[in-house]
């Protein structure tokens, strides 16, 4: 203990304490992942008090300082004033040269359950995550696709992160790089001049945006060199980063429709259940849909129903497992009957439930149930 720290405090009166943020005496707020994964939600606190001061460091409000040796006092508060400290989402800033796969990497990340905003002016990212914080856990990661089409983009963007750094948000960036003679084929290719080329030549804008993005890529938490990487490998590299120890998710649509009514045009994969009998030449039948009990009943006891919903159920996990290597997070399967009302309804449910059973995330839809 230090001369100063026995001596007395003179009395004056105390300062007015500052209102509690918005956090203080909150529920944290639970965000969910399809990862499962916690995430850190803040830094630690400091609980040493600079000299002098007049209300305790646990106090509502209060600001936590560390000394440094030069005598200097830094604020280590990492609570931002109005944002619930626990729920501060993530935040990954994905950037780099023009045609080595931003929009590729956004894209899976989107897939991942990530909340993704493209060419988002640097200055707003944290209004971004500010919002995302008062989500109530609904936005629990962010990521957002930063480019040089801004002028002042490297300017807006050093501000920002230092603000982020303040708050204690999590964030982490990824620099897509690639090669000179990579992006002038790719440029080439879609016949488009790179956004900073101006009038000159494809390798000029190359050239100007790789050295505004120099600093950047120093600072990068990960960076990918699609080069020699199609659009599945850069996928691949994303989800290995992103997606945790968990299988990335595939989702399935289960759709009945009816064959006089036309094929989906969205659908991946079409099967056709017209070599059952139709209930609809079932008198006490025909009123009802697939939906009904007797109606699923009579169509699951058909000859080869369930023999056909075993084997394809085995046809599609194998499906699903290519699905999910070559990075397609989507499928839609067609399920046809004449009219899309008694059989294609029926085997559209049975089928749903398998695939949710092996753990495939579904969604069924009748698309011309009722149009009779």
């Amino acid at each position: 203990m230090t001369e100063h720290d026995a001596r007395p405090a003179p009395e004056r009166e105390p300062a007015p304490t500052a209102p509690p943020t918005a956090a203080a005496g909150a529920a944290p707020q639970q965000g969910h992942s399809r990862t499962g994964e916690d995430r850190p939600q803040h830094h630690p606190r400091h609980d040493a008090d600079p000299a002098g001061a007049e209300r305790p460091a646990d106090a509502p409000g209060a600001a936590h300082t560390a000394g440094h040796e030069d005598g200097a006092q830094v604020s280590t508060d990492v609570t931002p004033p109005g944002i619930p400290e626990a729920a501060i989402p993530e935040l990954v800033i994905i950037s780099g040269m023009s045609g080595a796969g931003r929009s590729t990497a956004a894209k899976c990340l989107e897939d991942l359950g990530w909340f993704v905003v493209d060419n988002l002016p640097p200055a707003l990212i944290p209004t971004m995550v500010e919002l995302g914080a008062r989500s109530q856990g609904n936005v629990a990661r962010i990521a957002v696709v930063v480019d040089v089409r801004g002028r002042r983009f490297f300017d807006n963007l050093r501000e920002s992160l230092a603000d982020l750094e303040a708050k204690g948000v999590t964030r982490r960036i990824v620099f897509l790089e690639s090669s000179d003679d990579a992006l002038v084929r790719r440029f080439e290719s879609v016949r488009r001049p790179h956004p900073l080329q101006g009038d000159g030549r494809i390798v000029d804008g190359i050239a100007a945006e790789r050295e505004l993005l120099r600093e950047l890529r120093g600072d990068a938490d990960l960076v990918i060199d699609t080069s020699s990487l199609n659009v599945h490998e850069l996928r691949a590299k994303m989800d290995a980063q992103f997606a945790g120890d968990e299988e990335p998710e595939l989702r399935a649509t289960v759709m009945s429709f009816g064959f006089k009514y036309g094929l989906p045009v969205d659908a991946d994969l079409v099967v056709d259940m017209r070599f059952l009998p139709n209930p609809h030449w079932v008198p006490e039948l025909r009123p009802f849909t697939g939906l009904n009990e007797e109606v699923s009943g009579y169509v699951l006891n058909q000859p080869g129903a369930k023999e056909f919903l075993d084997r394809y159920t085995e046809l599609l996990q194998l499906v699903a497992a290519g699905y999910r290597r070559e990075g397609k997070r989507y499928v839609t399967i067609a399920v046809g009957c004449t009219g899309g009302k008694h059989r294609s309804v029926a085997m559209s449910e049975k089928l749903a439930a398998r695939l949710a059973a092996e753990g495939v995330e579904t969604v069924v839809v009748h698309r011309d149930m009722g149009r009779e």
